[in-house]
């Protein structure tokens, strides 16, 4: 077994390292001319991103201090989300990569696959054979032939004595321009102003390659960057809210359009705090329900930290009340002292335990992560007395335990804890790992609602998984 965990744990890093070199190499070795500051600070971002990131889950799961851990949790989380979505948006750069360069090579003219377009120098000086036509004194272009066009014959014979080459016939002509004017020669007139000389070996322009290198990683960064910034915004500014309607046959004719707010995965913790929890408040007293279902992971860490952001929970509104039902996230944070604490502010816990409503029974479970603590959930103890002729609504954090609650004929299982993903595409592995990763499904006779959750994890973003709280609104077949 240890062995199985040291291999696994070894082919992750080598996965992380190996996609983060990636990441140095396009953005910042393939878009420089060489080493360099650029190089430098860009290996140094990378590796104290990780650095953040690695620090800010340690300092939350070993109870660090919470001012350090927020000073770690806003960079470090945010860099998670980031390089995904950078990893991602290079990747899809290596597709756009030859299509640009090739458009590139068809507007210079030079065939598909040319090796010069794609040479890392130019040369600030050519070959004499390659040099341009210098111009004479007076502008015009000087011939390589025996005769000029529109000039007196020169010959090539040796000087004379006055300092004149053997002409045949005429005024003999003067040397052309030496070397380095040759070099510095221009299509214009004398007068006209020249560029300034570059240095032997020097770049005059950024070659083909390294301006699609440039192009690419320029826009793969505007894309994580800007994808991690609305993502990010969405989650701040609060969730929105969902309505979803549920028929349940054995609900009588009075309940009928009775509202469930579901509410889950509020995270409080290092970055969401008390003013995420008052928006939650606000939003789910704005849906005036009769009743309020919290179920799970409402917090990341210890009451003495904790206990000031989630004081606003104490002004939750509804007519038969509020209540809670443990996730996986409060046995990492001390799920006994938090269900005292819930239970100060007003709502009303379910462990493993039912209670007998107007119109159906309302019942809650434990968490399976409590199992490891003695605090499993038990559906015989909620459920096992009970009356199969009521409807019954289940109050459990993970969608896995819609299982048990068939097994027990509950009608309607109201759960969270996928986030739907969260973090696209993070949905195709929360999808994998739970029967349904959001909204409503049926099993047999009972159905499964899966709110995505109000709050996130980890990093404070959301990508193709918005936030909300849902309103359920019991529906009687009798009505």
């Amino acid at each position: 077994m240890v062995v199985v965990f040291a291999l696994v744990a070894l082919a992750v890093v080598s996965v992380l390292v190996t996609a983060n070199w990636y990441m140095w190499r396009r953005l910042f070795r393939d878009t420089t001319r060489g080493p360099g500051t650029a190089r430098r600070v860009g290996g140094a971002v990378i590796a104290g991103g990780w650095v953040l990131a690695v620090g800010a889950l340690v300092a939350e799961r070993a109870g660090a201090p919470f001012r350090l851990q927020q000073v770690l949790a806003w960079p470090g989380f945010l860099w998670l989300a980031l390089s995904l979505y950078l990893l991602l948006a290079l990747l899809v750069g290596e597709v756009v990569r030859p299509l640009l360069r090739r458009f590139l090579e068809r507007r210079a003219g030079a065939p598909a696959g040319a090796g010069a377009p794609d040479q890392e120098r130019i040369p600030a000086a050519t070959a004499p054979s390659e040099r341009p036509e210098p111009t004479g004194t007076d502008g015009s272009a000087r011939t390589e032939g025996p005769t000029a066009t529109d000039g007196p014959a020169r010959t090539e014979g040796p000087t004379g004595t006055d300092g004149t080459t053997g002409g045949t016939d005429g005024p003999a002509a003067t040397d052309g321009p030496t070397a380095p004017e040759e070099a510095a020669a221009t299509d214009g007139p004398a007068d006209a102003p020249r560029p300034a000389e570059a240095p032997a070996g020097s770049l005059a322009l950024p070659s083909r390659r390294l301006f699609v290198s440039r192009v690419v990683a320029g826009a793969a960064a505007a894309a994580a960057v800007g994808t991690v910034a609305h993502g990010t915004y969405g989650v701040l500014n609060g969730p929105s809210v969902k309505r979803v309607t549920v028929p349940l046959a054995k609900l009588p004719r009075a309940a009928h359009g009775y509202r469930i707010a579901v509410v889950s995965d509020i995270h409080l913790g290092p970055v969401l705090g008390r003013g995420f929890a008052r928006k939650v408040v606000d939003t789910i007293n704005s849906t005036q329900p009769d009743l309020i279902a919290v179920v799970g992971d409402l917090v990341d860490g210890s009451v003495k930290d904790l206990g000031p952001a989630a004081a606003p929970l104490a002004g939750l509104r509804a007519r038969d009340g509020a209540y809670f039902v443990t996730g996986n996230h409060e046995y990492f944070s001390g799920a006994e002292q938090w269900v005292e604490e819930v239970r100060r502010l007003g709502l009303l816990p379910l462990e493993n335990a039912r209670t007998e409503l107007r119109h159906f029974d309302l019942a809650g479970v434990n968490d399976v992560a409590g199992e490891d603590e003695g605090q499993g959930p038990d559906y015989a103890k909620a459920l096992g007395d009970r009356d199969r002729a009521r409807a019954c609504v289940l109050l459990a954090h993970q969608p896995v335990q819609i299982h048990d609650a068939v097994d027990h004929g509950v009608d309607l299982q109201l759960s969270g804890h996928t986030h739907g993903g969260q973090l696209w595409p993070g949905n195709l592995i929360a999808g994998a790992a739970n029967p349904t990763l959001a909204g409503l499904e049926r099993y047999g006779d009972t159905q499964l609602y899966v709110s995505r959750g109000a709050g996130a994890w980890g990093p404070p973003t959301r990508v193709g998984a918005e936030s909300d709280i849902t309103v359920i609104e019991l529906a009687s077949r009798q009505a």
